[in-house]
């Protein structure tokens, strides 16, 4: 209102010409901000993606698959005529994005896992034979190397700087090998939430907490692409979706680029991952079970006997409500700590017993399962079951022979997998791991193998 009246005065005192100009004038003062606006939109559309995506792609690759797989009866005539034992070629696909020139490339575990061969392919088409430097199930992260030298690298930034709301890229290479070329897909949209927690289902060890989610479009052949800031800094590891149909529907998960790379370094290093262990297992409600939303911090289960949580007088029963400066609501806060816990760390606990609160420091030290001599035989690493142990890895049984490796066949021929324990050979109880090795090789070669063991409190049977 109060530029209409001014333009009015000017006309009545000036006459048309000055009328005019002073239109024009105020046309070109209107036009103005919208050019400037204009030129900012611009600027910022290629900072957002373009720019982005420009730093990071020449680093994504794809990562190419093959695994042997059982050859299951699909029909009624597959009962009869598809062999014992026949085995049929699955590929798998995923992304990857390279973080060394030497050649080191991060992408996710379940991409990787029982693959009998892996290949790279880079943004220039050129392929690489991959070698698996080291995976980890329970983060879903795995490291490959592939030779050779100056590499184009992934710069990388901080997650812990991201804001909900921030845009970001997600870069990878859906349906990768059904595309007429080896360029990655470039998708845009907003980090959606931090720190958010995903319960595994079925069959899943991975254990998502403390993730990005975004709406970024994420699809089959993404995972384990990099998730990249407006900057074109690598900010998380493109994981997995929630969805229904199997597509695609705004909710997509990454996992920190610093746990990452944090995990990456140890499997290079030393092929595992050291964490830190305490000696404490928790009660955990089942994967139906509503209560572990509610829980007022998680319940010690067990102690096991001379490790650091007993000397540092943590008792079964105690309820932990916090770690360090942050509070545990549920079992998912306390395995996010557990996942970052490195040997020679110190867990600071507040505990609450019999209505007081006690605080604790818990040193962590290299778990019981990795200073355990392994038994090798036919393509397994077994160790003794201890007391020490069964708390370590929540086992539901004290004694047995505990897979810690298993190699594809046998994977395949035993149906053993790392995690699983042998409890019975051929009707003999197995109380150690030297015993479950002795009992393998005379049966192997006296009529056959009939086992049993325990895997996440079930029971298996396997016979060869």
């Amino acid at each position: 209102m109060r530029r209409c009246a001014v333009a009015a005065l000017a006309v009545r005192e000036n006459g048309p010409p000055v009328a005019a100009v002073l239109a024009l004038g105020l046309a070109a003062l209107a036009a103005a901000p919208l050019r400037a606006q204009q030129r900012t939109v611009d600027a910022e559309r290629h900072s957002i993606i373009s720019v982005a995506a420009a730093r990071v792609a020449p680093a994504v690759v794809s990562v190419n698959v093959v695994r042997r797989e059982r050859a299951l009866p699909r029909t009624p005539f597959d009962l009869f005529f598809l062999p014992p034992g026949s085995e049929q070629i699955v590929q798998g696909l995923g992304s990857g994005f390279i973080v060394s020139g030497d050649g080191m490339i991060i992408t996710n575990q379940h991409v990787v896992a029982g693959a009998d061969s892996i290949v790279v392919t880079l943004r220039d088409g050129r392929t690489f034979p991959a070698r698996l430097l080291g995976a980890d199930a329970r983060t879903d992260v795995a490291v490959l190397k592939i030779h050779g030298s100056g590499f184009p690298v992934a710069p990388l930034g901080r997650s812990t700087a991201l804001d909900i709301g921030d845009w970001v890229v997600a870069i990878g290479n859906p349906y990768g090998y059904l595309l007429g070329n080896s360029e990655p897909s470039v998708t845009a949209g907003v980090v959606s939430a931090l720190g958010r927690s995903v319960l595994p289902s079925g069959d899943e060890s991975g254990l998502y907490v403390d993730m990005i989610q975004t709406d970024a479009a994420i699809n089959p052949g993404n995972s384990g692409g990099p998730l990249v800031n407006v900057a074109g800094q690598v900010v998380g590891v493109n994981s997995f979706i929630l969805s229904q149909s199997g597509g695609n529907v705004g909710l997509g998960f990454a996992i920190p680029i610093e746990r990452a790379m944090r995990i990456a370094r140890d499997l290079r290093e030393y092929g595992r991952v050291r964490r830190g262990w305490t000696g404490i297992a928790i009660d955990e409600p089942g994967p139906t079970s509503e209560a572990w939303r509610r829980q007022p911090g998680v319940v010690v289960a067990r102690v096991a006997p001379g490790s650091p949580a007993a000397t540092s007088g943590v008792l079964v029963g105690d309820t932990i409500t916090r770690v360090g400066d942050h509070p545990v609501h549920n079992f998912l806060d306390w395995e996010g700590a557990q996942l970052v816990l490195e040997v020679g760390d110190s867990l600071h606990l507040a505990l609450r017993r019999d209505g007081a609160y006690r605080f604790v420091a818990v040193p962590a030290v290299e778990p019981p399962s990795e200073l355990a001599p392994r038994v090798a035989v036919d393509g397994l690493q077994l160790i003794t079951v201890t007391p020490a142990i069964q708390a370590e890895k929540n086992l539901p049984t004290g004694q047995g022979a505990l897979v810690v490796v298993a190699s594809p066949a046998a994977r395949q021929g035993m149906g053993l997998g790392p995690g699983d324990v042998i409890v019975n050979v051929n009707n003999a109880d197995i109380t150690t791991a030297e015993q479950a090795k002795q009992l393998l090789q005379y049966y192997q070669s006296h009529g056959g193998v009939r086992l049993v063991y325990q895997r996440g409190g079930a029971t298996g049977f396997s016979a060869f």
